[in-house]
């Protein structure tokens, strides 16, 4: 098949790369991946669920990932890799299966088909706390039941470091290492203050801070931001870049806000009915028409109306409906 580059705002999702019983194929355009059951083709590269060659040198990568609850898959047949220093945000409609992705990831959820790999290994031939030295996962906003201090929250993320776990005393590189991260989300100055006296945006730091100590490659993230106000939802995900800058670092997030999503992301995956939609650059996705698909409407034309609230008219803020 050739790959089209001349329709730049087109996008071949429909309802046969969406619906799991169907294996019609796409054409793929602007450099986003069209995936279905039947094939994945990208602008190089043509694979299938059984072709799909093991890349040793990827950080991640998932082949036919599967995974559910009580014996029915919400997950199905996801593949995709990357080789870390980017960051890969997850969009689609609630109940798509996007932090059902992210704990089969973590080794949280067992997959009950495909697999996947860390630097080429099987995550089912490794302990989970050697997972968790490669990647931790920052989910949203939690109550707290215990009044630990900030640092003590922090040094939480230390002990898949430590040889004896939570059995072992934090040594002078562990109280180091928290320094390190508390200075990184600036909460160094807070560090001896409990943390249920603590703003909603000061504590994300908190829990953003001790992820960090875990000295993690990867990064997942589920909805981080909820229940935080615009500017800390801003400054959170400021941070995860700085962050994801560093060589080899990546970052995999769900976020519901579409704007959040591309401030942070390199690549979008789409996701609907348990799998995967469209990969491709965050430019090549927010141009094309992707979104509409997946998400049933006109998002651009909804993103478009939203931005003419902020135009003046006459002096006055123009309200548009």
């Amino acid at each position: 098949m050739t790959v089209s580059a001349s329709a730049t705002t087109a996008c071949p999702v429909t309802s046969a790369l969406v619906d799991a019983e169907t294996n019609a194929d796409a054409e793929v355009r602007t450099g986003v991946e069209i995936r279905t059951d039947a094939e994945i083709r990208t602008g190089v590269e043509i694979r299938t669920g059984a072709e799909i060659r093991t890349d040793a040198n990827a950080l991640l990568e998932l082949e036919d990932a599967s995974c559910g609850y009580g014996g029915e898959d919400v997950v199905r047949k996801v593949s995709f890799r990357t080789h870390g220093h980017e960051n890969i945000c997850l969009l689609g409609p609630n109940g798509c299966g996007k932090t059902t992705l992210l704990r089969a990831i973590s080794g949280l959820l067992p997959l009950t088909g495909g697999r996947v790999l860390i630097d080429g290994t099987d995550i089912r031939h490794m302990r989970q706390k050697d997972i968790s030295r490669n990647i931790a996962m920052m989910s949203q906003l939690a109550t707290v039941h215990f009044s630990y201090t900030v640092e003590e929250t922090v040094m939480l993320g230390r002990y898949v470091r430590m040889k004896a776990g939570l059995f072992e005393s934090p040594g002078k590189e562990d109280r180091r290492k928290v320094r390190e991260c508390l200075e990184a989300v600036e909460m160094a100055d807070l560090a001896g203050r409990p943390i249920d006296s603590l703003s909603g945006g000061q504590l994300q730091r908190v829990f953003l801070a001790r992820t960090l100590a875990q000295e993690p490659r990867l990064i997942l993230l589920d909805e981080p931001t909820n229940h935080l106000d615009l500017r800390h939802q801003i400054e959170l995900v400021d941070h995860l870049i700085r962050w994801s800058e560093t060589e080899g670092r990546c970052i995999i997030g769900v976020l519901h806000d579409i704007g959040l999503a591309s401030r942070l992301a390199d690549r979008l995956l789409l996701m609907r009915n348990g799998m995967l939609a469209a990969d491709g650059r965050t430019r090549d996705i927010l141009d094309g028409n992707c979104l509409n698909e997946v998400y049933g409407l006109d998002v651009r034309a909804y993103m478009r109306n939203m931005l003419k609230q902020w135009e003046p008219q006459g002096g006055n803020f123009h309200e548009s409906r």
